[in-house]
Protein backbone atom coordinates (compact mmCIF):
# COMPACT_ATOMS: atom_id res chain seq x y z
CA UNK A 1 0.00 0.00 0.00
CA UNK A 2 0.98 3.80 -1.00
CA UNK A 3 -0.12 7.20 0.90
CA UNK A 4 -2.86 8.61 -1.09
CA UNK A 5 -2.46 12.01 -2.30
CA UNK A 6 -1.53 13.91 -5.37
CA UNK A 7 1.05 11.85 -7.82
CA UNK A 8 4.56 13.44 -7.29
CA UNK A 9 5.74 15.65 -10.04
CA UNK A 10 8.27 13.94 -11.59
CA UNK A 11 9.23 16.33 -14.12
CA UNK A 12 10.99 19.46 -13.78
CA UNK A 13 8.81 22.31 -12.62
CA UNK A 14 10.87 24.82 -14.59
CA UNK A 15 11.16 24.23 -18.21
CA UNK A 16 13.45 26.98 -20.10
CA UNK A 17 10.81 29.21 -22.20
CA UNK A 18 13.60 29.87 -24.73
CA UNK A 19 13.91 25.89 -25.69
CA UNK A 20 10.41 25.31 -25.69
CA UNK A 21 7.48 28.07 -26.69
CA UNK A 22 9.84 30.97 -26.97
CA UNK A 23 12.33 28.53 -28.85
CA UNK A 24 9.05 27.75 -31.06
CA UNK A 25 8.08 31.08 -31.62
CA UNK A 26 11.63 32.11 -32.29
CA UNK A 27 11.92 29.33 -35.34
CA UNK A 28 8.17 30.34 -36.62
CA UNK A 29 9.26 34.48 -36.69
CA UNK A 30 12.44 33.52 -38.32
CA UNK A 31 11.53 31.09 -40.79
CA UNK A 32 8.46 33.35 -42.18
CA UNK A 33 10.74 36.14 -42.43
CA UNK A 34 13.56 33.95 -44.20
CA UNK A 35 10.86 33.08 -46.83
CA UNK A 36 9.36 36.54 -47.05
CA UNK A 37 13.28 37.77 -47.67
CA UNK A 38 13.74 34.96 -50.23
CA UNK A 39 10.73 35.97 -51.59
CA UNK A 40 11.01 39.88 -52.37
CA UNK A 41 15.14 39.61 -53.01
CA UNK A 42 14.25 37.11 -55.62
CA UNK A 43 11.10 38.39 -56.93
CA UNK A 44 13.35 42.27 -56.80
CA UNK A 45 16.25 40.42 -58.16
CA UNK A 46 14.54 38.56 -61.03
CA UNK A 47 12.29 42.34 -61.99
CA UNK A 48 15.21 44.36 -61.66
CA UNK A 49 17.58 41.88 -63.87
CA UNK A 50 14.55 41.75 -66.55
CA UNK A 51 13.40 45.47 -66.51
CA UNK A 52 17.38 46.24 -66.59
CA UNK A 53 17.97 44.45 -69.45
CA UNK A 54 14.91 45.73 -71.24
CA UNK A 55 15.52 49.40 -70.39
CA UNK A 56 19.30 48.91 -71.67
CA UNK A 57 17.95 46.64 -74.99
CA UNK A 58 15.99 49.55 -75.80
CA UNK A 59 18.66 51.84 -75.45
CA UNK A 60 21.12 50.02 -77.29
CA UNK A 61 18.78 49.25 -80.37
CA UNK A 62 17.45 53.18 -80.38
CA UNK A 63 21.33 54.19 -80.48
CA UNK A 64 22.54 51.74 -83.09
CA UNK A 65 19.59 52.83 -85.06
CA UNK A 66 20.09 56.03 -85.08
CA UNK A 67 23.65 55.86 -85.58
CA UNK A 68 23.18 53.83 -88.84
CA UNK A 69 20.51 56.52 -90.00
CA UNK A 70 22.74 58.99 -89.30
CA UNK A 71 26.16 58.01 -90.90
CA UNK A 72 24.25 56.30 -94.16
CA UNK A 73 22.56 59.73 -94.57
CA UNK A 74 26.06 61.77 -93.59
CA UNK A 75 28.34 59.36 -96.02
CA UNK A 76 26.40 60.04 -99.25
CA UNK A 77 27.99 63.25 -99.81
CA UNK A 78 31.71 61.98 -99.32
CA UNK A 79 34.06 61.34 -101.70
CA UNK A 80 35.07 57.80 -102.29
CA UNK A 81 38.59 58.63 -100.67
CA UNK A 82 37.95 61.34 -97.89
CA UNK A 83 40.76 63.53 -96.23
CA UNK A 84 40.90 64.86 -93.24
CA UNK A 85 38.83 67.83 -93.85
CA UNK A 86 36.14 65.53 -95.42
CA UNK A 87 36.58 63.44 -91.64
CA UNK A 88 36.24 66.48 -89.50
CA UNK A 89 32.94 67.57 -91.13
CA UNK A 90 31.91 64.12 -90.95
CA UNK A 91 32.17 63.83 -87.04
CA UNK A 92 31.38 67.35 -85.98
CA UNK A 93 28.31 67.13 -88.35
CA UNK A 94 27.11 63.72 -86.25
CA UNK A 95 27.85 65.44 -82.71
CA UNK A 96 26.35 68.47 -83.37
CA UNK A 97 23.03 66.45 -84.72
CA UNK A 98 22.89 64.72 -81.37
CA UNK A 99 24.09 67.50 -78.84
CA UNK A 100 21.78 66.65 -76.67
CA UNK A 101 22.71 62.91 -76.45
CA UNK A 102 26.00 63.74 -75.81
CA UNK A 103 27.11 61.77 -79.09
CA UNK A 104 31.45 61.25 -78.97
CA UNK A 105 32.38 60.27 -82.47
CA UNK A 106 35.39 59.08 -84.10
CA UNK A 107 36.17 58.37 -87.33
CA UNK A 108 39.21 56.32 -89.06
CA UNK A 109 39.93 55.77 -92.54
CA UNK A 110 43.80 54.62 -92.81
CA UNK A 111 46.15 56.68 -90.67
CA UNK A 112 43.50 59.99 -90.80
CA UNK A 113 41.66 60.44 -87.16
CA UNK A 114 38.72 62.90 -87.14
CA UNK A 115 36.68 63.06 -83.48
CA UNK A 116 34.31 65.18 -81.63
CA UNK A 117 35.27 66.40 -78.23
CA UNK A 118 38.93 66.41 -78.35
CA UNK A 119 39.00 62.45 -78.80
CA UNK A 120 42.27 62.48 -80.63
CA UNK A 121 42.76 58.06 -81.11
CA UNK A 122 41.13 55.23 -80.37
CA UNK A 123 42.81 54.17 -77.40
CA UNK A 124 39.63 53.64 -75.18
CA UNK A 125 38.22 51.19 -77.36
CA UNK A 126 38.97 47.32 -76.88
CA UNK A 127 41.43 45.80 -79.40
CA UNK A 128 38.38 43.05 -80.25
CA UNK A 129 35.79 45.54 -81.12
CA UNK A 130 38.35 47.60 -83.41
CA UNK A 131 39.26 44.20 -84.60
CA UNK A 132 35.36 43.49 -85.24
CA UNK A 133 34.50 46.74 -87.04
CA UNK A 134 37.77 46.44 -89.03
CA UNK A 135 37.05 42.92 -90.83
CA UNK A 136 33.44 42.25 -90.42
CA UNK A 137 30.60 45.00 -92.23
CA UNK A 138 28.46 44.54 -89.44
CA UNK A 139 27.99 47.07 -86.68
CA UNK A 140 29.09 45.79 -83.18
CA UNK A 141 28.26 47.65 -79.73
CA UNK A 142 29.61 47.24 -76.14
CA UNK A 143 29.03 48.74 -72.74
CA UNK A 144 32.44 50.09 -71.22
CA UNK A 145 32.15 50.78 -67.37
CA UNK A 146 34.71 53.21 -66.13
CA UNK A 147 34.51 54.01 -62.54
CA UNK A 148 30.66 54.86 -61.66
CA UNK A 149 29.67 55.77 -64.98
CA UNK A 150 28.65 53.45 -68.04
CA UNK A 151 29.06 54.26 -71.55
CA UNK A 152 27.41 52.47 -74.99
CA UNK A 153 30.48 51.90 -77.64
CA UNK A 154 29.28 51.11 -80.65
CA UNK A 155 31.66 50.51 -83.98
CA UNK A 156 30.35 50.85 -87.58
CA UNK A 157 32.05 49.77 -90.81
CA UNK A 158 30.98 52.13 -93.83
CA UNK A 159 30.44 49.58 -96.96
CA UNK A 160 29.90 50.34 -100.80
CA UNK A 161 29.19 48.26 -103.90
CA UNK A 162 31.02 49.62 -106.93
CA UNK A 163 29.04 53.14 -107.60
CA UNK A 164 28.11 54.15 -104.22
CA UNK A 165 28.52 53.39 -100.08
CA UNK A 166 26.40 50.51 -99.40
CA UNK A 167 26.77 47.75 -96.76
CA UNK A 168 28.29 45.11 -98.64
CA UNK A 169 32.05 45.90 -99.47
CA UNK A 170 34.22 47.49 -96.40
CA UNK A 171 35.37 50.47 -97.84
CA UNK A 172 38.30 51.24 -95.14
CA UNK A 173 35.89 54.09 -93.03
CA UNK A 174 35.21 53.22 -89.55
CA UNK A 175 33.01 55.37 -87.21
CA UNK A 176 32.86 54.84 -83.57
CA UNK A 177 30.18 56.29 -81.51
CA UNK A 178 30.50 56.92 -77.48
CA UNK A 179 27.38 57.62 -75.73
CA UNK A 180 27.08 58.09 -71.73
CA UNK A 181 24.24 56.15 -70.63
CA UNK A 182 23.47 58.62 -67.47
CA UNK A 183 19.68 58.15 -67.92
CA UNK A 184 19.43 53.97 -68.23
CA UNK A 185 21.73 54.29 -65.46
CA UNK A 186 19.60 56.77 -63.23
CA UNK A 187 16.54 54.16 -64.25
CA UNK A 188 18.79 51.43 -63.30
CA UNK A 189 19.56 53.27 -59.74
CA UNK A 190 15.85 54.25 -59.03
CA UNK A 191 15.16 49.97 -59.91
CA UNK A 192 17.45 49.45 -56.83
CA UNK A 193 16.24 52.03 -54.57
CA UNK A 194 12.42 50.43 -55.40
CA UNK A 195 13.53 46.68 -54.34
CA UNK A 196 15.00 47.53 -51.26
CA UNK A 197 12.41 50.00 -50.28
CA UNK A 198 9.68 47.26 -51.29
CA UNK A 199 11.75 44.58 -49.21
CA UNK A 200 11.86 46.55 -46.14
CA UNK A 201 8.10 46.73 -45.77
CA UNK A 202 7.46 43.95 -46.71
CA UNK A 203 10.06 42.32 -44.40
CA UNK A 204 8.31 44.18 -41.26
CA UNK A 205 5.08 42.68 -42.80
CA UNK A 206 6.44 38.99 -42.97
CA UNK A 207 7.44 39.69 -39.17
CA UNK A 208 4.37 40.76 -38.08
CA UNK A 209 2.44 38.22 -39.94
CA UNK A 210 4.42 35.71 -38.46
CA UNK A 211 3.94 37.28 -34.87
CA UNK A 212 0.36 36.93 -35.36
CA UNK A 213 0.50 33.21 -36.73
CA UNK A 214 2.69 32.23 -34.05
CA UNK A 215 0.59 33.58 -31.47
CA UNK A 216 -2.24 31.94 -32.88
CA UNK A 217 -0.32 28.67 -32.89
CA UNK A 218 1.01 29.02 -29.61
CA UNK A 219 -1.98 29.43 -27.38
CA UNK A 220 -3.39 26.30 -27.32
CA UNK A 221 0.49 24.97 -27.59
CA UNK A 222 1.49 27.05 -24.46
CA UNK A 223 -2.67 25.94 -22.56
CA UNK A 224 -1.65 22.38 -23.43
CA UNK A 225 1.75 22.71 -21.69
CA UNK A 226 0.23 24.67 -18.74
CA UNK A 227 -2.28 21.95 -18.53
CA UNK A 228 0.11 18.91 -18.55
CA UNK A 229 2.10 20.36 -15.74
CA UNK A 230 -0.92 20.75 -13.99
CA UNK A 231 -1.88 17.16 -14.20
CA UNK A 232 1.84 16.36 -13.36
CA UNK A 233 0.99 18.26 -10.31
CA UNK A 234 -2.24 15.74 -9.52
CA UNK A 235 -4.65 17.91 -10.72
CA UNK A 236 -6.40 15.35 -13.24
CA UNK A 237 -9.83 16.96 -13.87
CA UNK A 238 -7.80 19.86 -15.92
CA UNK A 239 -9.51 19.65 -19.70
CA UNK A 240 -8.72 22.12 -22.59
CA UNK A 241 -11.18 24.33 -24.62
CA UNK A 242 -11.74 23.01 -28.38
CA UNK A 243 -11.63 25.25 -30.62
CA UNK A 244 -11.77 24.86 -34.59
CA UNK A 245 -11.57 21.71 -36.44
CA UNK A 246 -7.88 21.78 -37.57
CA UNK A 247 -4.59 19.46 -35.76
CA UNK A 248 -4.66 21.83 -33.26
CA UNK A 249 -8.12 20.84 -32.22
CA UNK A 250 -7.34 17.52 -32.84
CA UNK A 251 -4.81 17.75 -29.98
CA UNK A 252 -6.67 19.30 -27.48
CA UNK A 253 -9.34 16.83 -28.05
CA UNK A 254 -7.05 14.09 -27.95
CA UNK A 255 -5.56 15.40 -24.88
CA UNK A 256 -9.11 15.83 -22.50
CA UNK A 257 -10.46 11.81 -23.51
CA UNK A 258 -6.25 10.55 -22.32
CA UNK A 259 -7.26 13.49 -19.18
CA UNK A 260 -10.76 12.00 -18.61
CA UNK A 261 -9.48 7.95 -19.11
CA UNK A 262 -6.54 8.63 -16.86
CA UNK A 263 -8.62 10.39 -13.61
CA UNK A 264 -11.44 7.73 -14.18
CA UNK A 265 -7.88 5.23 -14.07
CA UNK A 266 -6.49 6.99 -11.13
CA UNK A 267 -9.64 7.75 -9.29
CA UNK A 268 -10.86 3.94 -9.29
CA UNK A 269 -6.92 3.42 -8.21
CA UNK A 270 -7.47 5.56 -4.82
CA UNK A 271 -10.77 4.25 -4.64
CA UNK A 272 -9.24 0.47 -4.52
CA UNK A 273 -5.98 1.95 -2.20
CA UNK A 274 -8.13 3.77 0.04
CA UNK A 275 -10.62 0.51 0.47
CA UNK A 276 -7.10 -1.68 0.93
CA UNK A 277 -5.71 0.47 3.66
CA UNK A 278 -8.94 1.24 5.49
CA UNK A 279 -9.26 -2.95 5.10
CA UNK A 280 -5.65 -3.01 7.21
CA UNK A 281 -6.41 -0.73 9.75
CA UNK A 282 -9.88 -2.32 10.63
CA UNK A 283 -8.65 -6.02 10.59
CA UNK A 284 -5.52 -4.71 12.68
CA UNK A 285 -7.87 -2.54 15.11
CA UNK A 286 -9.85 -5.71 15.33
CA UNK A 287 -7.49 -8.28 16.08
CA UNK A 288 -6.52 -6.28 18.59
CA UNK A 289 -8.35 -7.26 21.02
CA UNK A 290 -8.41 -11.00 20.82
CA UNK A 291 -4.94 -11.13 20.39
CA UNK A 292 -4.69 -8.99 23.88
CA UNK A 293 -6.80 -12.26 25.14
CA UNK A 294 -4.45 -14.90 23.39
CA UNK A 295 -1.29 -13.16 24.56
CA UNK A 296 -2.75 -13.01 28.30
CA UNK A 297 -3.52 -17.07 28.00
CA UNK A 298 -0.34 -17.74 26.65
CA UNK A 299 1.62 -15.72 28.85
CA UNK A 300 0.10 -18.39 31.66
CA UNK A 301 0.90 -21.39 29.22
CA UNK A 302 4.21 -20.20 29.12
CA UNK A 303 4.59 -20.50 32.94
CA UNK A 304 3.45 -23.38 32.99
CA UNK A 305 6.01 -24.69 30.05
CA UNK A 306 8.43 -26.41 32.69
CA UNK A 307 6.22 -28.71 33.90
CA UNK A 308 4.76 -29.57 30.56
CA UNK A 309 6.83 -32.86 28.76
CA UNK A 310 6.30 -34.08 24.91
CA UNK A 311 4.23 -33.09 22.58
CA UNK A 312 1.88 -30.84 24.87
CA UNK A 313 5.40 -28.70 25.49
CA UNK A 314 6.27 -27.92 22.11
CA UNK A 315 2.73 -27.11 21.19
CA UNK A 316 2.29 -24.60 23.91
CA UNK A 317 6.22 -23.11 22.48
CA UNK A 318 4.66 -22.73 19.29
CA UNK A 319 1.75 -20.91 19.83
CA UNK A 320 3.45 -19.08 22.20
CA UNK A 321 5.80 -17.53 19.71
CA UNK A 322 3.28 -17.52 16.69
CA UNK A 323 0.73 -15.21 19.03
CA UNK A 324 3.73 -12.84 19.93
CA UNK A 325 4.76 -12.79 16.51
CA UNK A 326 1.16 -12.04 14.90
CA UNK A 327 0.68 -9.07 18.06
CA UNK A 328 4.02 -7.72 16.70
CA UNK A 329 2.37 -8.14 13.10
CA UNK A 330 -1.16 -6.08 14.16
CA UNK A 331 1.35 -3.31 15.86
CA UNK A 332 3.54 -2.94 12.78
CA UNK A 333 -0.02 -3.09 10.52
CA UNK A 334 -1.41 -0.37 12.77
CA UNK A 335 1.75 1.64 12.36
CA UNK A 336 1.39 1.70 8.47
CA UNK A 337 -1.78 2.62 8.42
CA UNK A 338 -1.07 6.16 10.91
CA UNK A 339 1.27 6.53 7.55
CA UNK A 340 -0.63 5.78 4.69
CA UNK A 341 -3.33 8.35 6.56
CA UNK A 342 -0.66 10.95 7.03
CA UNK A 343 -1.56 10.90 11.01
CA UNK A 344 2.12 9.71 11.86
CA UNK A 345 3.26 13.42 13.74
CA UNK A 346 6.51 13.89 14.99
CA UNK A 347 6.94 14.89 18.85
CA UNK A 348 10.16 16.52 18.85
CA UNK A 349 12.82 17.27 21.47
CA UNK A 350 16.26 18.12 21.53
CA UNK A 351 18.27 15.44 22.57
CA UNK A 352 22.15 14.11 22.81
CA UNK A 353 21.98 11.57 20.14
CA UNK A 354 24.30 9.36 21.74
CA UNK A 355 22.65 8.82 25.19
CA UNK A 356 19.60 8.13 23.45
CA UNK A 357 21.28 5.63 21.37
CA UNK A 358 23.10 3.56 24.48
CA UNK A 359 19.49 3.67 26.02
CA UNK A 360 17.82 2.20 23.11
CA UNK A 361 20.38 -0.70 23.30
CA UNK A 362 19.94 -0.92 27.34
CA UNK A 363 16.99 -1.33 27.24
CA UNK A 364 16.92 -4.36 24.79
CA UNK A 365 19.75 -6.25 26.84
CA UNK A 366 22.65 -5.57 23.43
CA UNK A 367 25.13 -3.25 25.15
CA UNK A 368 27.18 -6.57 25.06
CA UNK A 369 26.53 -7.24 21.44
CA UNK A 370 27.23 -4.31 19.68
CA UNK A 371 30.09 -2.47 19.83
CA UNK A 372 29.64 1.46 19.58
CA UNK A 373 31.65 4.69 18.33
CA UNK A 374 29.05 7.28 20.26
CA UNK A 375 30.81 10.55 21.05
CA UNK A 376 29.03 12.57 23.63
CA UNK A 377 27.72 16.46 22.33
CA UNK A 378 26.48 15.68 19.54
CA UNK A 379 22.37 16.92 19.96
CA UNK A 380 19.32 17.13 17.66
CA UNK A 381 15.87 17.90 17.36
CA UNK A 382 14.22 14.50 16.60
CA UNK A 383 11.57 12.02 18.13
CA UNK A 384 12.85 9.76 20.32
CA UNK A 385 10.55 7.23 20.20
CA UNK A 386 10.39 7.34 16.13
CA UNK A 387 14.48 7.46 16.45
CA UNK A 388 14.75 4.35 19.14
CA UNK A 389 12.72 2.68 16.61
CA UNK A 390 14.34 3.07 13.64
CA UNK A 391 17.96 1.98 15.70
CA UNK A 392 16.46 -1.00 17.16
CA UNK A 393 15.21 -2.71 13.70
CA UNK A 394 18.42 -1.47 12.26
CA UNK A 395 20.41 -3.21 15.06
CA UNK A 396 18.25 -6.05 15.85
CA UNK A 397 18.13 -6.72 11.93
CA UNK A 398 21.84 -7.14 12.03
CA UNK A 399 21.79 -9.29 15.00
CA UNK A 400 19.25 -11.55 13.52
CA UNK A 401 20.83 -11.95 10.19
CA UNK A 402 24.06 -10.45 10.16
CA UNK A 403 27.09 -11.72 11.74
CA UNK A 404 29.47 -10.62 14.52
CA UNK A 405 30.51 -7.97 15.59
CA UNK A 406 27.63 -5.59 15.17
CA UNK A 407 28.79 -1.98 15.11
CA UNK A 408 26.62 1.05 15.69
CA UNK A 409 28.43 4.48 14.83
CA UNK A 410 27.54 7.99 15.48
CA UNK A 411 29.12 11.04 13.74
CA UNK A 412 28.14 14.54 12.18
CA UNK A 413 27.45 14.57 8.47
CA UNK A 414 30.43 15.57 6.53
CA UNK A 415 28.80 18.16 4.00
CA UNK A 416 25.58 19.57 5.90
CA UNK A 417 24.08 20.08 8.92
CA UNK A 418 22.86 16.66 10.28
CA UNK A 419 24.13 13.49 11.69
CA UNK A 420 25.16 10.13 10.36
CA UNK A 421 23.96 6.99 12.06
CA UNK A 422 25.55 3.59 10.61
CA UNK A 423 24.72 0.43 11.87
CA UNK A 424 26.98 -2.44 10.49
CA UNK A 425 27.65 -5.82 10.22
CA UNK A 426 30.52 -8.82 9.48
CA UNK A 427 27.54 -11.16 8.11
CA UNK A 428 26.94 -12.83 4.49
CA UNK A 429 25.76 -9.45 2.81
CA UNK A 430 22.45 -8.56 1.43
CA UNK A 431 21.83 -9.73 -2.15
CA UNK A 432 22.91 -7.48 -4.69
CA UNK A 433 18.84 -8.15 -6.46
CA UNK A 434 17.46 -7.26 -3.11
CA UNK A 435 19.18 -4.01 -1.98
CA UNK A 436 16.29 -1.74 -3.89
CA UNK A 437 13.73 -3.83 -2.47
CA UNK A 438 14.55 -3.74 1.02
CA UNK A 439 12.51 -1.33 2.56
CA UNK A 440 9.12 -2.33 0.44
CA UNK A 441 6.56 -3.65 2.87
CA UNK A 442 6.59 -7.42 3.21
CA UNK A 443 9.92 -7.77 1.49
CA UNK A 444 11.99 -10.56 2.72
CA UNK A 445 15.71 -10.75 1.41
CA UNK A 446 15.64 -14.56 1.41
CA UNK A 447 13.92 -18.02 1.79
CA UNK A 448 15.34 -18.76 5.09
CA UNK A 449 13.76 -15.21 6.66
CA UNK A 450 10.35 -15.99 4.93
CA UNK A 451 9.61 -17.86 8.31
CA UNK A 452 11.67 -15.77 10.15
CA UNK A 453 10.14 -13.71 13.30
CA UNK A 454 10.04 -10.63 11.55
CA UNK A 455 6.83 -9.26 9.87
CA UNK A 456 8.26 -7.91 7.04
CA UNK A 457 7.13 -4.20 7.59
CA UNK A 458 10.27 -3.24 9.91
CA UNK A 459 12.22 -1.65 7.30
CA UNK A 460 9.57 -0.10 5.78
CA UNK A 461 8.38 1.64 8.80
CA UNK A 462 12.08 2.94 9.67
CA UNK A 463 11.99 4.14 6.53
CA UNK A 464 8.94 6.06 7.26
CA UNK A 465 9.87 7.34 10.02
CA UNK A 466 13.51 8.19 9.10
CA UNK A 467 11.91 9.97 5.96
CA UNK A 468 9.35 12.02 8.09
CA UNK A 469 12.31 13.59 10.46
CA UNK A 470 12.97 14.78 6.78
CA UNK A 471 16.23 12.42 6.54
CA UNK A 472 17.15 9.77 4.23
CA UNK A 473 18.28 5.75 4.62
CA UNK A 474 20.76 3.95 2.21
CA UNK A 475 21.57 0.27 2.51
CA UNK A 476 24.54 -1.26 0.90
CA UNK A 477 27.53 -4.92 1.48
CA UNK A 478 30.59 -3.52 2.66
CA UNK A 479 33.66 -4.41 1.26
CA UNK A 480 34.81 -6.21 3.32
CA UNK A 481 31.75 -8.26 3.61
CA UNK A 482 28.83 -7.95 5.58
CA UNK A 483 25.83 -4.92 5.28
CA UNK A 484 26.13 -1.85 6.33
CA UNK A 485 22.84 0.92 7.17
CA UNK A 486 23.02 4.58 6.99
CA UNK A 487 20.67 6.91 8.31
CA UNK A 488 20.60 10.43 7.59
CA UNK A 489 18.72 13.10 9.45
CA UNK A 490 19.10 16.94 10.07
CA UNK A 491 20.23 18.04 13.17
CA UNK A 492 16.31 19.50 12.81
CA UNK A 493 13.53 18.80 10.95
CA UNK A 494 12.77 20.91 7.89
CA UNK A 495 9.36 22.31 8.72
CA UNK A 496 8.26 20.22 11.25
CA UNK A 497 7.17 21.89 14.62
CA UNK A 498 6.18 19.85 17.51
CA UNK A 499 2.28 19.63 17.64
CA UNK A 500 0.68 21.77 20.93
Amino acid sequence: MTSQGPIPNRAPKQRSRLRSLGGLRARLLFSFVLVAALSALGTGALTFQQARTGVLQQSQDTVVNQFRQSVDAAVLELPSAPGQEELDSLVARLAREHRTQQWNVLATYGDLRAASSGLASVDGLTSELRASVETRPVAVFQRVRTGNHSSLVVGLPVTYSGDGYTVRTLSGLTLYLIVPQKSEQAYVDALVTAVERATLPALGLAALLALLLARGVLRPVRALSKATRRMADGHFDVRLSVEGTDELADLAQAFNDTAAALEESITELRRMEAGARRFAADISHELRTPLAAMTAVTDVLAEETPGLVGDTADAVHLITEETLRLARLVDDLMEISRFDAHAAELNLDDLDLAESLRRTLAIRGWPDDVLTDLPDGIRARVDPRRLDVVVANLVGNALRHGGQPVTLTLRRAPDEPGVLIEVSDHGPGIPESALPHLFERFYKAGPARSRSESSGLGLAITAENVHLHGGHIHAANRPGGGAVFTVELPLRPHGKEEPT
